[in-house]
């Protein structure tokens, strides 16, 4: 009894000295920087914990008086070439200026360094703990004065960073070559580039208690949904985590619909599919140290469409297309049809491939469930081995393991050539799904198709496709049906689907994503400021006085 009451006692203690951290915490850096320059240098290793990227660069400059400085950066974080252009070399350069005018208090001689001495764009001052230790992880470089209790931050970040290279998940034979980087100043440029508006707005935050990660929200005004808008936003600022490593902790965050196989957010890494959705009314989320953007609302039918549909003619792409939509089906129901015709409906089959078939058969120790199933687990993991693997020898083992396995398979009389087949086809059907999303979703729906075939045969198909259909006409993706436009109906939108028309019958954007400006043609709004009523009765009177 005494020891639990101890362990009690002991845990309210921890409580509390944990509260008195974190008040002490955040009061210290809500705290100003001090005058004395060493005291601010014990405070910034004590609370980086001496770490050996920090760097510290001592210097004096100014004459007659010496003023000590003090330069801080991270290592690796910050452009090294910059800092030494146009931070050191000007800083330690003597004063252009007789020596009546050297500044002679440290405050003097900081409003100098800041006006006249620092060539760069991003310059910013820096009066508390707060801000200057989240400069410094930001990548940016220090300037400490001794006697100033004011520091001032300069935008020098660099480091090493992946060069812009061709999309890996979204290649294309016709159209630009390049995705997105980690970068999220890079990402945004390669949206504007494509986008030369004025009316492209980029609202940036921060996520993460710990991390505070960098978050850009991406619209064009005119186009977009304010209610869109207006939900993203309340979403994101509803997000309570200590850190958000990439893109993902945000979708799952943010989707309606924790529990459902699709995905309800598009995923892209091409600039030019942004720019596109951007157009017709959809929300762009970049998120700092993640190349691959989130696009809503998302619909079904989104899936199935590529960047490079736009760059083809209009009937290559709609064959495309429908190519996708079948190829989705045999991977969905391929094997789970097989499974029923051989189990529950041999009469469906004609006699001479049932013959065939009973031949194969013949010796197979497992139920055909059983064999679907063992050759389902060992394309995936061979599919698994292939992504996990370096990519050369990668590809040798999908390749060799899929021919050597299957053909031993066969001879020592485990599965049925037939099944070998059927398990094939599927597999490379769904490599034509161009979003992995979507193939994974229809991975997993998939086996639970196959259970429903071997359960009930073509009825548990049945019942498993009506719950599937129910199931999908019940999502929405941030109040947007994800059957849209086939539920609800709306033909008119039907022109870009499955079939994709040519370019001059888009006319408008789709009518539930965007219902600000349905038509493609005109400007999205009056760009410059509005003109007074003196002026609009002056231009009037004007044009009156010209058609007399």
């Amino acid at each position: 009894m005494n020891s639990a009451w101890d362990r009690l006692i002991n845990k309210r203690k921890r409580q509390e000295q944990t509260l008195q951290y974190e008040e002490t915490e955040i009061t210290s850096n809500e705290q100003e920087l001090s005058s004395n320059i060493n005291e601010n240098l014990t405070n910034i290793r004590t609370v980086l914990g001496n770490s050996g990227d920090l760097i510290i660069r001592e210097f004096k400059m100014g004459k007659p008086f010496l003023h000590k400085i003090v330069l801080l950066y991270i290592n690796g974080l910050a452009d090294k070439e910059i800092q030494g252009s146009f931070i050191m070399e000007r800083l330690m350069s003597n004063f252009n200026h007789t020596e009546s005018d050297d500044p002679q208090q440290p405050h003097q001689l900081f409003v100098y360094i800041k006006e006249n001495m620092l060539a760069l764009g991003g310059i910013e001052d820096i009066t508390n703990w707060n801000k200057l230790f989240f400069s410094l992880v930001s990548g940016q470089t220090i300037l400490l004065i001794d006697g100033c209790d004011r520091a001032i931050g300069c935008a020098a970040q660099g480091g090493e960073l992946r060069a812009i290279t061709e999309p890996t998940t979204e290649p294309a034979v016709r159209g630009p070559k390049e995705s997105f980087v980690e970068s999220l100043i890079t990402n945004t440029a390669m949206v504007r580039r494509r986008i030369k508006s004025p009316n492209l707005w980029v609202e940036t935050m921060r996520l993460g208690k710990i991390t505070q990660t960098d978050v850009a929200i991406i619209y064009v005004k005119g186009i977009v949904n304010d209610k869109l808008l207006k939900e993203v936003k309340e979403r994101l600022n509803k997000m309570e985590v200590d850190e958000v490593t990439g893109s993902n902790t945000i979708e799952e965050w943010i989707n309606d619909d924790t529990w459902t196989l699709w995905p309800t957010i598009f995923i892209t890494e091409r600039p030019d599919a942004v720019a596109g959705n951007l157009m017709e009314g959809r929300v762009a989320i970049f998120v700092d140290g993640t190349p691959v953007p989130l696009l809503l609302p998302a619909t079904w039918i989104q899936f199935f469409q590529t960047a490079e549909d736009y760059y083809l003619r209009w009937n290559v792409a709609s064959f495309l297309r429908s190519l996708r939509v079948v190829a989705f089906l045999i991977t969905l129901l391929g094997p789970s049809l097989f499974i029923a015709f051989i189990s529950f409906h041999p009469e469906l089959i004609p006699t001479p491939l049932l013959v065939s078939l009973s031949a194969q058969r013949h010796g197979i120790p497992f139920p055909v469930f059983i064999e679907a199933l063992l050759m389902e687990m060992t394309f995936e993991f061979l599919r698994e081995a292939g992504v996990r693997m370096p990519r050369p020898i990668g590809q040798a083992v999908s390749i060799v393991g899929a021919l050597v396995l299957g053909q031993a398979a066969v001879q020592a009389g485990i599965v049925s050539s037939a099944m070998v087949i059927v398990v094939a086809g599927t597999a490379i059907a769904s490599f034509t799904i161009p979003h992995v999303g979507m193939t994974d979703a229809t991975r997993l729906l998939r086996l639970i198709m196959m259970m429903l075939a071997a359960s009930f045969g073509l009825y548990g198909i049945g019942l498993g496709l009506i719950v599937l259909v129910a199931h999908t006409c019940s999502i929405r993706s941030f109040g947007i049906p994800y059957l849209t436009p086939f539920a609800p109906l709306i033909i008119s939108d039907w022109k870009d689907t499955i079939v994709r028309f040519p370019k001059p019958f888009l006319s408008k954007r789709p009518r539930l994503i965007n219902q600000m400006k349905r038509k493609r043609v005109g400007n999205t709004q009056n760009l410059g400021p509005s003109p007074r009523e003196g002026q609009i009765k002056d231009n009037k009177s004007k044009r009156d006085s010209n058609e007399t």
